[in-house]
């Protein structure tokens, strides 16, 4: 019966997006509906961080794809490795959202595995991989996994540092709705670690969201997903969908001064103080500013971002779809770069510490 009255809570969580309003798929054969079809078969409930795109369906998709084909499907690493990663992720983006519900998940998991010592281990190391990749002055030069894992697990990585920025920009910090009273909310997280855990019993066909979305080629920038064709697949195709929606709605001047920040930036927090992204923005064309402040906050401090950020861009750009796809797009960007400085083989240096595990 909690489980019943959790589901039916979290479905009216939707109703706490920031910022845009959800839009209802219309018709069974559209890509709304069929993603959100699917969504709901994987997960048992639309999830809010897929929802919240649902005003740019391509972007839905493309968000979808990536995660289930990296994270939801288990073909070569399990559940329980790939929570760990996501909850190492969220924390270093301040994403209060998305560690509440993978941390409880990882629970619910661990709970199951309490008998093996040896498994703790592995994931608690495979965590803190995770953890050390979101800087490029941290991250390790071998990475502590088989070289086939690689493509789900940065994968992980990736889909991650996407879904924390976008989360941070939509969502409130925390999924369990306000209804919800404050005793009773460690109860009931731990209620949804073990309703996620339960919907990762279902069969999850590998591949099966691919078709969401148009072949695409694999960029340049995506090596460490070549050795698995599955998600090398996805993450060309989403990307694609992305880019293109940052091409609708992201100005010229502002794509350019995201990717030349990027270009630069190491994973490094910029700092509390908003100067850095007045100076920034100022050569922009003044119409182009707005956008500009709410691209590279989105990329490179997402948890700075807040409301009068968004209404000045609206004052632009009114429309919802606009405001899914620049985020979407900035928030994948920078997803892009950190992949661009994690190790996708193993270490040739004798004076290596960082040991690789179960290779």
């Amino acid at each position: 019966m909690g489980g019943i009255l959790l589901k039916a809570a979290l479905r009216k969580s939707l109703a706490g997006i920031n910022h845009v309003a959800p839009v209802p798929p219309i018709g069974d054969s559209s890509l709304a509906a069929s993603v959100c079809r699917q969504v709901e078969s994987d997960f048992g409930l639309l999830a809010p961080p897929i929802a919240l795109h649902s005003p740019a369906p391509d972007v839905m998709a493309a968000c979808w794809v990536m995660l289930r084909e990296a994270f939801v499907v288990t073909d070569r690493t399990d559940r329980d490795t790939k929570e760990a990663v996501a909850t190492a992720v969220s924390l270093c983006n301040a994403c209060s959202y998305c560690v509440d519900v993978h941390s409880m998940t990882l629970e619910a998991f661990v709970t199951d595995d309490a008998d093996d010592p040896e498994n703790d281990l592995r994931v608690r190391g495979l965590a803190d991989w995770a953890r050390r990749t979101a800087s490029a002055t941290t991250t390790p030069c071998c990475p502590p996994f088989p070289a086939t894992h690689g493509p789900e697990l940065i994968g992980v990585v990736l889909a991650f540092h996407y879904i924390n920025r976008m989360v941070n920009v939509f969502l409130p910090d925390s999924p369990l709705p306000r209804m919800i009273p404050p005793a009773a909310r460690g109860t009931a997280l731990r209620m949804l670690g073990k309703l996620m855990r339960s919907a990762t019993r279902g069969p999850h066909r590998p591949g099966a969201a691919l078709d969401f979305l148009p072949a695409a080629p694999l960029p340049a920038d995506l090596p460490w997903a070549r050795d698995n064709s599955r998600v090398a697949d996805a993450f060309a195709r989403a990307t694609a969908a992305i880019d293109a929606a940052g091409a609708r709605s992201v100005p010229d001047s502002v794509r350019a001064l995201v990717s030349c920040m990027l270009d630069d930036w190491i994973g490094d927090p910029p700092g509390l103080s908003r100067t850095w992204v007045t100076d920034a923005v100022a050569e922009l064309p003044v119409r182009d500013r707005p956008a500009g402040q709410l691209a590279v906050l989105t990329a490179m401090a997402s948890f700075q971002l807040d409301t009068p950020t968004i209404a000045r861009f609206r004052e632009t750009q009114p429309d919802d779809r606009s405001l899914v796809e620049l985020t979407s797009w900035a928030s994948m960007a920078a997803a892009r770069r950190i992949g661009s400085w994690i190790a996708v083989g193993q270490c040739a240096h004798d004076h290596c510490t960082d040991n690789p595990v179960g290779t």
